[in-house]
């Protein structure tokens, strides 16, 4: 039986921020269900992890919840949240402090193909 979660944002697009629930909200579950958790942020999706995006993006309309707060949510669950080094070097602004590490293309392929973990995308 698995034991982690790895969900990798990829194609989660932040100009359509209400593709980011269901990831977070499953985190959140799984987080809370004593599994261990990784959400990892590459590709265009790493830009959730931007403090200005995350502060004022808010995936479900007139929603009070931003996808930080999300983010929060899942993180004190016990979610680790995580992004790819490569796609920081396309910006220079502060990240939220949810992100406990900077990985590489290795780390998310090795961790994938763990026995044990179960891995999804978005």
């Amino acid at each position: 039986m698995a034991k982690k979660l790895m969900i990798v944002l990829l194609n989660t697009d932040p100009a359509h921020p209400e593709e980011v629930v269901a990831p977070l909200f499953q985190a959140t579950v799984a987080a809370a269900m004593a599994y261990e958790v990784e959400v990892v942020l590459t590709g265009r999706a790493a830009e959730l992890a931007r403090i200005n995006i995350a502060d004022t993006l808010r995936p479900q309309g007139d929603s009070a919840k931003t996808v930080h707060d999300l983010i929060g949510e899942a993180h004190e669950a016990g979610a680790i949240f995580k992004i790819c080094t490569p796609t920081m070097g396309v910006w220079n602004e502060p990240l939220i402090p949810e992100i406990e590490e900077t990985v590489g293309g290795a780390y998310v392929i090795s961790e994938a193909m763990a026995e044990g973990t179960v891995t999804f995308t978005y």
